[in-house]
This record gives C-alpha cells, sequence and structure tokens, in this order.
C-alpha cells in the first residue's frame, strides 16, 4: 500500500478539478450548511480543505466575527488555498498544514468541523472521523459530505466502464480505500460518539456538457501511472477503453448517473 496516499494524487490538474469541484458543489454544500445552521461569529474548521474547499462559503456564514480555518495536510494544496484566500480578500480564514488523524489543533475547540469527499480518498477513514469528533465542542457540529460509487454507472451501459471500474476498485481497495464508504459514514460518526445523527442522501445526472459528465475518466487519468506500474491493465488496453468510453459519453442518449452522496451531520455530546 502506498503510505497515506490520497487515492487521486497532487498533480496540477487534480488541483484545477478540485476548484471546479468547489464551484460543482458549491449548492448542495451550501444546503448542507444551512440546514445545520451555520451563523455568524462562530469558529469553524474546514478538514482537508485542499486548494480551496468549501473556504468561501463557510466564511460568508460566519462574517467578519467569526473564523475559519482550513486544514490541508498537502504543501502544495495549502499554498494554493492560501493564495485562494488572497485573491479573495477573505480575512477570516486561516489555512494550516495538518494531518487530518492528528491535526494538533485544540480539542473541543470549533462551533462547526466540516470536511466533504474526504474519506473516500484515503484509508483509515475512522481514524479522521475521530479527529473530527475530537474538535468540535460539546453541542458543536460535525458534518460529512461523501460519494459511494454504488450508482455511478452510465446507460446504456458499456463494457470499457466496467473494464475500468474493476481495475480501478481493485487498485483503491489495496491502497485501503473504500470506494462505497458514503453509506458507513453515519456508522463511523456514530462510534466516534456523534449524537442526534440526520443523513441526506444526494444524487444526480450529469447532462451533456456538465463539467462532471466525465469525472470517471478523470479519476482513471489520476491513477494512471500507478494502474499501469502495477501491472494492473496494459497501456494497448487501457487507452483502447477510454477512447471508447470517451466516445460513448459523448453520445447525447447516454446518462450519465453521479456517485451516490451522504450529507451527514451531528452533535458532539
Amino acid at each position: 500500500m502506498r503510505d497515506e496516499q490520497y487515492l487521486l494524487g497532487y498533480s496540477e490538474r487534480e488541483a484545477l478539478r478540485l476548484r471546479q469541484q468547489s464551484r460543482d458543489l458549491a449548492h448542495e454544500t451550501g444546503g448542507l450548511l444551512n440546514q445545520i445552521g451555520v451563523g455568524p461569529g462562530e469558529r469553524v474548521l474546514d478538514l482537508g480543505c485542499g486548494p480551496q474547499g468549501s473556504l468561501e462559503l463557510l466564511a460568508e456564514r460566519v462574517g467578519p466575527s467569526g473564523s475559519v480555518v482550513g486544514l490541508e495536510k498537502n504543501a502544495r494544496a495549502a499554498a494554493l488555498a492560501r493564495a485562494f484566500v488572497r485573491e479573495r480578500g477573505l480575512a477570516n480564514i486561516e489555512v494550516v498544514a495538518g494531518d487530518a488523524r492528528a491535526s494538533g489543533l485544540p480539542r473541543a475547540s470549533f462551533d462547526l468541523v466540516h470536511a466533504r469527499l474526504v474519506l473516500v480518498n484515503v484509508p483509515r477513514p475512522e481514524e479522521i472521523v475521530r479527529e473530527m469528533v475530537a474538535l468540535a465542542r460539546p453541542g458543536g457540529v460535525v458534518a460529512s459530505h461523501e460519494a459511494d460509487y454504488a450508482a455511478h454507472r452510465c446507460d446504456p451501459p458499456h463494457p470499457s466502464w466496467d473494464r475500468l471500474f474493476a481495475v480501478y476498485e481493485a487498485y483503491s481497495r489495496d491502497n485501503g480505500i473504500d470506494l462505497f464508504i458514503g453509506r458507513r459514514t453515519h456508522s463511523l460518526f456514530r462510534a466516534a460518539g456523534l449524537i442526534d445523527l440526520r443523513v441526506h442522501p444526494l444524487i444526480h445526472v450529469y447532462p451533456p456538457g456538465h463539467p462532471r459528465r466525465g469525472i470517471f475518466l478523470e479519476f482513471i487519468g489520476n491513477v494512471r501511472a500507478h494502474l499501469l506500474a502495477d501491472g494492473r491493465i496494459s497501456e494497448d488496453e487501457l487507452d483502447t477503453h477510454l477512447r471508447a468510453l470517451h466516445e460513448h459519453i459523448a453520445r447525447p442518449d447516454v446518462l450519465i448517473i453521479s456517485h451516490m452522496f451522504f450529507q451527514v451531520w451531528g452533535r458532539a455530546p
């Protein structure tokens, strides 16, 4: 297993994808924050914020009297997040370097601890869940937005999708990553002591032209070098399947179903 490997890597392409993801998911993240009731003056944490995460959305809600901390382990991603904060003039945000499993941040000090699409991309997610709960003040909220690959399909089906997904799933599993963790997040947070849990599912269909319509192909591109280096698939076979899927997804009559997303939130005891 590659030690502490973020499944999708830290390339410039991935940083751009994560920036786009922040825009794509802003509406549903905003909906989650509205349900939680994040308000002015609160101290909140965006754990695993990457180059942007939900920092701006959180900063808007807590206002100038509140504060936002973005925690990011990768130095390059943290630097990009700081640059984003400067560009936006967001004076109430601080981006810090730290491990989501052992953040070094003060225990029981946040009104909200939030993470989006973190657990599905890393090994040992239960350790991150425990850290999130420990960082929330008594009565504070812990919130997670996670993916589950069960629903992610194309219709009509295509054998190239099935073959590439089998390779991708095996690679993820062998590196300690659960692509179906979305359905388990409620159990993980409950086991970590969270109370008054709520679960809200989300699923989408990506029409032609939608930026997430080809997301699965982007993920394969991110791990391509590892798939080849491990001998999981030959380069010729991989490229043949990628070409076939590009053509299939380009057809307007092909339905692309998103991951099933699970928004889970509750209170620290």
